[in-house]
C-alpha cells in the first residue's frame, strides 16, 4: 500500500527517481555540472546543461536511457524483483505490469545491471569459499545444445565466498573449477593472510598466502571447530530454488547476471525495501545495456589468467 501511495502517477514516479538519483541536487550525467535548468515542454528531454550544452533526463546514463516503459512501471518492477525472494519470471512481470514479455525480460536484465558491481574491496575474513553447479545434465539436452561452459555432468560451475564478519557474499559463474580459476577468484575477493574455510578440493591446498582449513565432505564431515562452508551453502540453496522454481532454465551465458542478482539481494536484505530500491536506482547510474549487447553476450568471463 505504501508503494502505491508513493507512485500514484507517472509524475510522482519521475520525482521519486530524481530524488533517489540526485538527492535534490541535480547534476548533468554527461559532464557532472550543476549548471542545469528545466526546459519547456516539447523539448527532447526535461533538463538542459549550460556547461556541455545538452539535454538530459533522469534516465540519461543508465540502462533506462532508451526505454519507453513509464518510470512508474519501472518503480513497481524494481519493487517486485527485490521483494521476490526467489526472484520473478519475465512472464509474471509482463502480466503484472501489462507490458510485452520480451520487454519484461529485458527490463529484468537492465535492473540486474545495477548489481553487476561485485563489491568495494576484498573480505578480511574469516571467509567461506565453495563451488556449486547450476543447470541440467548434458544427456537430457538436445544434441545441438550439448556444448558450452559445463562440467559435472553438463552443469555450469559457480564459485562463491561469504565473509563471516560482514555476512556479505560474492559469487561468480565460471568456466572451469581448475586451480588457477578458483585461486584467482579468492585473490580478487579475500585479503592475503585471511582465514579461509573450504571443502577438501585440491585447488585450495598448499601454502599460497591464506590461513586455510578444510572440512572433508567426502567422509561426512561438515563442521570441524570453526571450519565449515555451511554459510555459503545456504546462499546456494536460495539460488537453486530460484532456478528450479522460478526460471526453470538459465542459459550459461546469462547465468552470471542471475548470480549477481542473488548476491546483491543477500547483501541488501538487512535494509528496508524502500532503501533497497533507492540503492538500486543509484547503482544503475553509469551502466548501459542495449538489447543488442545483451543477446550478443559471449558468455562467462574467464578468471584463468
Amino acid at each position: 500500500m505504501e508503494l502505491m501511495d508513493l507512485f500514484p502517477t507517472e509524475e510522482r514516479a519521475v520525482r521519486w527517481f530524481e530524488d533517489a538519483r540526485w538527492g535534490g541536487e541535480r547534476t548533468c550525467p554527461k559532464c557532472d555540472s550543476d549548471r542545469t535548468r528545466p526546459v519547456k515542454s516539447g523539448k527532447p528531454m526535461p533538463y538542459w546543461c549550460s556547461k556541455c550544452r545538452s539535454y538530459f533526463s533522469v534516465r540519461t546514463g543508465t540502462p533506462l536511457a532508451h526505454s519507453n516503459i513509464p518510470l512508474r512501471k519501472w518503480c513497481i518492477g524494481i519493487y517486485i524483483c527485490l521483494t521476490s525472494l526467489k526472484s520473478v519470471s519475465s512472464m509474471k512481470l509482463h502480466r503484472d505490469l501489462e507490458i510485452r514479455q520480451p520487454s519484461a525480460w529485458f527490463m529484468l536484465h537492465r535492473i540486474r545491471e545495477a548489481w553487476a558491481n561485485k563489491g568495494d574491496g576484498p573480505f578480511s575474513g574469516p571467509v567461506e569459499v565453495d563451488e556449486t553447479y547450476v543447470g541440467g545434465i548434458d544427456r537430457n539436452r538436445h544434441k545441438a545444445d550439448r556444448k558450452g561452459y559445463q562440467n559435472a555432468g553438463g552443469k555450469t560451475p559457480v564459485v562463491g565466498a561469504k565473509d563471516r564478519a560482514t555476512n556479505q557474499v560474492r559469487a561468480q559463474a565460471i568456466r572451469e573449477t581448475d586451480r588457477r580459476t578458483l585461486r584467482n577468484f579468492v585473490r580478487e575477493n579475500v585479503e592475503p593472510g585471511a582465514t579461509l574455510y573450504t571443502d577438501e578440493a585440491a585447488a585450495y591446498k598448499g601454502d599460497w598466502g591464506y590461513d586455510h582449513a578444510a572440512v572433508k565432505h567426502s567422509v561426512g564431515e561438515y563442521v570441524r571447530d570453526m571450519a565449515s562452508t555451511n554459510g555459503v551453502e545456504s546462499f546456494w540453496s536460495m539460488l537453486k530454488r530460484a532456478h528450479k522454481g522460478t526460471f526453470h532454465k538459465i542459459s550459461p551465458k546469462h547465468l552470471d547476471r542471475y548470480v549477481q542478482e542473488f548476491a546483491a539481494k543477500h547483501n541488501l536484505r538487512e535494509s528496508g525495501t524502500l532503501v533497497q530500491m533507492r540503492l538500486t536506482v543509484r547503482a544503475l547510474v553509469g551502466h548501459r545495456l542495449s538489447y543488442r549487447d545483451l543477446i550478443r553476450d559471449n558468455g562467462l568471463p574467464s578468471l584463468a589468467r
